[in-house]
């Protein structure tokens, strides 16, 4: 069975910082120690130290690929296989291999190889990770087509940070030492800022910084470490769902602020019966403070609250832990140390913060869940007297204590009925009345309170004591079963709320809609104080105090524009507060609508952040077009200027005379060099005219036939004979613009012939149905897949085109606009066989035909 070889992967935070040549330094350091080692595939990119590394190594030869009318390198892998070296370098890991080759990316060439017991050293820039695409894309505004999974980067044998400071790496561009020289000045402005480089290496090592904790991790586990390593400073705050939650957590997150790169972290300790347990609208508040300040919160379930968070803050390596200052009396404190002194205790290694708040020494009572209502304690005595009225006609009130045994039982069933109907009180009633009728009938002295009988007196000071108890645990088990029965609704109807939250376009509404029906209540209104609004009395009834963010109200009703105006008012934070009007819900459901208040600030936030991010996707991607512009301009506008530049300045040298062939060669290169510039500077008028919707188009009759061979003479001779033209002459004339026409099909037909393969020209060909008539020209060339047709039509960009240096990426962009302003369409499709076919669709021309006005497009 063949070993598996190792990868080792260096990991840069931008181009330019060393990657290539630290692989090269490690390939020279491996050779000179005697291993067997190759090049499958470096890419030097002109850099003449890296060239040189190369120079004295053996060097897989690359394979040749021929696609869209380009030869391109791909590493051989078949040949690195043959070769079988001990190690073999393959650079660039994030490359997508040529269609057509045996995998579609690099990184399965490289898993192959390592599947062959082959090491393997490659390079990978940051901005190629997957899980940081979308962030890369946001600093730099460029987005990038080609990236590696996160876990099987994470899977390699080793990672080394190859790491530079902006500043050196900008030196380095400026010396030339990373791209060309006419290359330097857009990369300076364009992705090589300073911001950009620096937000790249920061995100570079806090990757790798990751990866770091997640190995020393899996050290810990698999050697059974339990003690605290201080390699990264980690706080975890305990929250109790009290009122001292925030103060504790804006404590933890300054002592956070001061080790930077510090984690914090919130845990809840909770019951697991979940019956007695915090105030879910508080601790929904705390989770956000503690999100909103870059934390994270956790909830776990224990009996014993110090051991819990314990083992909770060794479990995530934690360095320190804070806790709120204990809210228990001085007697308590006698009988139990509490979860401070218990926790401080257990620690260890870890510290522990005390924090004080006002909260301490006040005591807060347990809720009392679904108390008895009078009228059902009323009930309960009344039943109570009866029964026991029932038990001595029962026993026929016979004097006689015989029948003392048979009392005791029947009382101890009063007591136990009572206590379930009723409560505790009138169980403590029963059961004192219970003992008065037992003496007073079945112990002699008969009928008076006295006891004549020690035995009798014990027998019945015992009975009072078990008749306590049993009324106390019958009430203690009811009052647990209600508690379980409205923790369950309140479960369900707070998952409810955070469904809501969670589904669906609109979930504030979805919210104030639910509080709604599940309360009852006429009018609920989420108000946010307006700016500058001055607190106190009248503020809480001025309507012009307040904006109503979100309500819902039944039909007739009213809703309410003010605190004031509602039966309560829950506050959210300094600026939100939930109004419902219709009835005064109970103590009890103050708490879940408290929950319901905070997930509303919750909803709000997120359709805030909707709208802002689809307020500012149109200015991103307007400024990525901007960036686009600038990065295009900048390089194709300087070829043909300088062209021109150098081909006039050398016409009016007086140094020089030139000959009259060289003078007219000069001339032709300088007024090939400013058409080139005309055409360029057309194309982005045009496109300009086109996004802002005033492209002035006038539509004629015209001859498809003559249009398309019109088009063909703009290119040269040899190329232009080679394309097949099946356009019928009894084809009707298309409405259309000459110039714009013109440019559409010469913009396609020059695609279809640079793509096509030789030996496979394109073909145009044209048919007509009814009022409409359909141009087709056709490649045999790569194609492109489906999924990347849209973004053919994008400007300034080239999908697949390595050749930079023939316009800026407009051509498509514009014949898809000068289509639709004739009122035609142009589309991409599949060739039969393999390669791609533009559909182009005009409106045909007749004399019963009249075109309706078109605005300008």
């Amino acid at each position: 069975m063949v070993t598996r070889g190792e990868l080792r992967v260096y990991l840069g935070a931008a181009p330019g910082v060393g990657k290539t040549y630290r692989m090269l330094d490690e390939a020279h350091r491996r050779r000179d120690r005697g291993a067997d080692v190759v090049i499958g595939f470096a890419e030097c990119h002109g850099r003449v130290l890296t060239e040189a590394m190369v120079d004295d190594l053996e060097t897989v030869p690359r394979r040749r690929v021929s696609y869209r009318g380009t030869v391109l390198e791909e590493m051989d892998l078949e040949a690195v296989l043959r070769r079988r070296p001990q190690v073999v370098l393959v650079d660039e890991l994030a490359h997508t291999n040529v269609p057509g080759s045996g995998n579609a990316e690099r990184r399965q060439d490289i898993e192959v190889l390592l599947e062959a017991g082959i090491t393997v050293l490659s390079t990978l820039n940051i901005q190629h990770l997957e899980s940081l695409n979308d962030v890369v894309e946001q600093i730099t505004g460029v987005r990038q087509r080609e990236t590696v999974p996160d876990a099987w980067v994470r899977g390699a044998d080793q990672i080394e940070l190859v790491d530079m400071t902006p500043e050196a790496l900008r030196r380095r561009l400026a010396h030339g030492n990373v791209y060309a020289a006419e290359k330097i000045d857009a990369s300076l402005s364009d992705y090589f800022r300073a911001g950009n480089l620096s937000a790249l290496r920061e995100l570079a090592l806090l990757w790798l910084a990751g990866r770091v904790d997640a190995e020393l991790e899996q050290y810990r586990s698999e050697h059974g470490v339990t003690d605290t390593w201080e390699a990264r400073e980690r706080l975890v705050v305990a929250l109790t769902g009290g009122p001292e939650g925030e103060t504790l957590i804006r404590r933890a997150a300054r002592i956070a602020q001061r080790g930077r790169g510090a984690d914090l972290l919130a845990v809840h300790v909770a019951r697991s019966d979940g019956l007695t347990g915090a105030d879910p609208a508080l601790l929904a508040r705390q989770r956000l403070l503690v999100e909103s300040l870059g934390g994270t919160y956790h909830q776990v379930l224990g009996e014993d609250v110090p051991r819990a968070l314990i083992a909770f803050a060794r479990g995530v390596n934690a360095t320190q832990l804070v806790l709120g200052a204990g809210r228990r009396g001085r007697i308590a404190r006698v009988f139990s140390p509490g979860i401070g002194a218990t926790t401080t205790a257990l620690s260890g290694a870890i510290d522990v913060h005390l924090v004080t708040h006002e909260q301490v020494g006040v005591r807060t009572r347990a809720r009392a869940v679904g108390p008895v209502s009078r009228r059902r304690r009323l009930a309960a005595c009344a039943l109570a007297l009866m029964a026991l009225l029932s038990v001595g006609f029962g026993l026929g009130f016979a004097t006689d204590e015989a029948n003392l045994a048979s009392g005791v039982v029947l009382v101890f069933a009063t007591v136990t009925v009572v206590a379930l109907v009723g409560g505790l009180w009138p169980a403590l009633l029963a059961s004192v009345c219970g003992s008065a009728l037992l003496n007073l009938l079945y112990t002699e002295p008969y009928f008076t309170l006295t006891v004549a009988h020690p035995q009798s007196l014990l027998a019945l000071a015992g009975f009072v004591v078990v008749a306590v108890s049993v009324s106390l645990v019958v009430d203690q088990a009811a009052r647990r079963t209600r508690e379980a029965a409205q923790a369950g609704a309140e479960a369900q109807i707070l998952a409810t709320v955070a469904g809501n939250v969670l589904r669906g376009s609109r979930p504030l509404e979805a919210l104030m809609e639910r509080l709604l029906e599940t309360f009852s209540f006429t009018s609920v209104a989420l108000l946010e104080r307006r700016a500058g609004a001055v607190g106190g009395p009248e503020h809480r009834r001025d309507p012009r105090d307040w904006t109503v963010v979100a309500a819902a109200v039944r039909d007739g009703e009213k809703s309410c524009r003010a605190p004031a105006q509602g039966d309560i008012d829950v506050p959210v934070d300094d600026r939100l507060t939930l109004v419902v009007r219709g009835r005064e819900p109970e103590a009890a459901d103050r708490r879940v609508i408290e929950a319901f208040a905070a997930q509303a600030a919750v909803a709000l936030r997120q359709e805030r952040l909707a709208r802002e991010a689809a307020t500012v996707k149109p200015l991103a991607e307007a400024d990525r077009m901007r960036t686009a512009l600038l990065s295009a301009v900048s390089h194709d506008l300087r070829a043909p200027l300088a062209s021109a530049k150098a081909s006039v300045t050398s016409l009016r040298s007086r140094e020089v005379n030139f000959g009259e062939e060289d003078r007219e060669g000069l001339l032709a290169m300088a007024d090939e060099s400013l058409d080139q510039l005309t055409r360029l500077v057309t194309d982005l008028l045009d496109m300009s005219r086109l996004q802002a919707g005033v492209l002035g188009v006038g539509l004629e009759s015209l001859p498809l036939r003559e249009s398309v061979f019109a088009a063909l003479e703009q290119f040269d001779g040899e190329a232009a004979a080679v394309v097949r033209v099946d356009v019928p002459e009894e084809l009707p004339e298309v409405r259309a613009d000459p110039g714009l026409l013109d440019r559409v099909l010469a913009n396609v037909v020059g695609n279809a012939l640079r793509f096509s393969p030789a030996g496979e020209p394109p073909a145009v060909s044209a048919s007509w149905v009814g009022d409409t008539v359909e141009v087709l020209v056709i490649d045999h060339g790569p194609g492109i897949p489906e999924e990347d047709r849209e973004r053919m039509f994008v400007p300034f960009q080239r999908l697949g085109d390595t050749d930079t240096g023939t316009g800026l990426g407009l051509g498509l962009a514009l014949s898809q606009g000068f289509a639709e302003a004739m009122g035609g369409s142009l589309t991409p499709g599949s060739t039969p066989g393999g390669g791609l076919t533009m559909r182009l669709v005009l409106r045909a021309a007749g004399p019963d035909r009249s075109d309706p006005a078109l605005p300008a497009a």
